[in-house]
């Protein structure tokens, strides 16, 4: 049998492979999520998924936060309702990582209008109304970045390895 000096490197060091190719997301359940009691289910679709959970925490965050998370959207006439909504009530902030998490990620979300939504998908599976489409997940690599520094300090981003890496990459 030949087995390749990465292979075997991969065995020993998955972390240090992921390293390389790992990215992370900002995923937060929305106060509506939270109310629902869906926090678990949709971290279990992650965790079922292959991704590393990295950092998460409830918190009610205060309008300012929610206004600069949302400061893309400053010019949309539903700004001011989506900041006072987000600052209603507790929210849940995680950031997940893994090969491609931000788009998998925003594919396992669905639509923004979950009208839209496919079967299978969180907001196709949880919701009915745009307003209140329980979950928000990072659009880019680089927008990722922006949202896990405001929403965390670097101290709360734990690095670990993943026991079953093996099983989830090449």
């Amino acid at each position: 049998m030949i087995i390749s000096v990465l292979a075997v490197f991969a065995y020993f060091y998955p972390d240090k492979i992921m390293a390389k190719n790992a990215e992370r997301s900002f995923i937060m359940v929305k106060p509506d999520g939270v109310q629902r009691g869906l926090i678990s289910d949709i971290m279990k679709r992650f965790e079922q998924k292959g991704f590393k959970l990295v950092a998460a925490k409830i918190m009610k965050a205060d309008n300012e936060l929610v206004k600069q998370h949302y400061i893309d959207l400053k010019d949309k006439p539903f700004y001011p309702g989506l900041c006072s909504f987000i600052s209603s009530a507790p929210v849940f902030p995680m950031v997940w990582e893994g090969l491609n998490v931000v788009k998998t990620g925003r594919d396992m979300l669905g639509e923004t209008d979950p009208a839209k939504s496919k079967p299978g998908t969180i907001r196709g599976d949880y919701c009915i109304q745009i307003g209140r489409n329980i979950i928000h997940g990072s659009d880019s690599v680089e927008t990722a970045k922006k949202e896990i520094a405001l929403w965390f300090k670097e101290e709360e981003l734990v690095d670990w390895k993943l026991s079953g890496y093996e099983n989830i990459y090449e």
